[in-house]
């Protein structure tokens, strides 16, 4: 049988590292995520808490497309101010992608507040894209 002495030390010397890392991750995600349902033209939790489902596909794809990147910065993450200036662009992206579905579709808040599951699945795999590509260019 080995020693597991040196892992306890390396579990030991980087626990404190990881969870700071996480939690600035958290902070981040829950931020970026609170900034864009504030930047959003509809509430998606009173839509979601009403029963729409395309409120909650849309809204999941933003979660969804926010974390997906701060997931491959952390892991080649420096330190703490990795994750909150990747987390900063992460936004912005996803924010241009709303933006960029409404272009195309046109009234993609009243798509969304009509329940229009079609539109806000259209959102969401967009979202999930960038999230995609953002994640891999993020990762270098």
């Amino acid at each position: 049988m080995t020693d597991p002495m040196p892992v306890l030390h390396s579990l030991f010397a980087g626990l404190p590292v990881l969870l700071l890392h996480l939690a600035t991750a958290t902070i981040v995600w829950l931020a970026a995520l609170a900034l864009y349902l504030w930047i959003t033209p509809h509430d998606e939790f009173t839509l979601i808490r009403a029963g729409n489902e395309a409120a909650a596909i849309s809204l999941g794809g933003a979660a969804i497309g926010l974390a997906v990147p701060l997931g491959f910065c952390l892991a080649g993450s420096v330190n703490v101010w990795d994750v909150v200036i990747w987390g900063s662009v992460t936004l912005v992206l996803q924010l241009i992608a709303f933006r960029l579905v409404d272009w195309v579709l046109g009234s993609l808040s009243a798509r969304i507040e009509a329940n229009e599951r079609s539109a806000a699945i259209f959102l969401a795999m967009v979202k999930a894209a960038i999230a995609c590509l953002t994640a891999a260019a993020v990762a270098g």
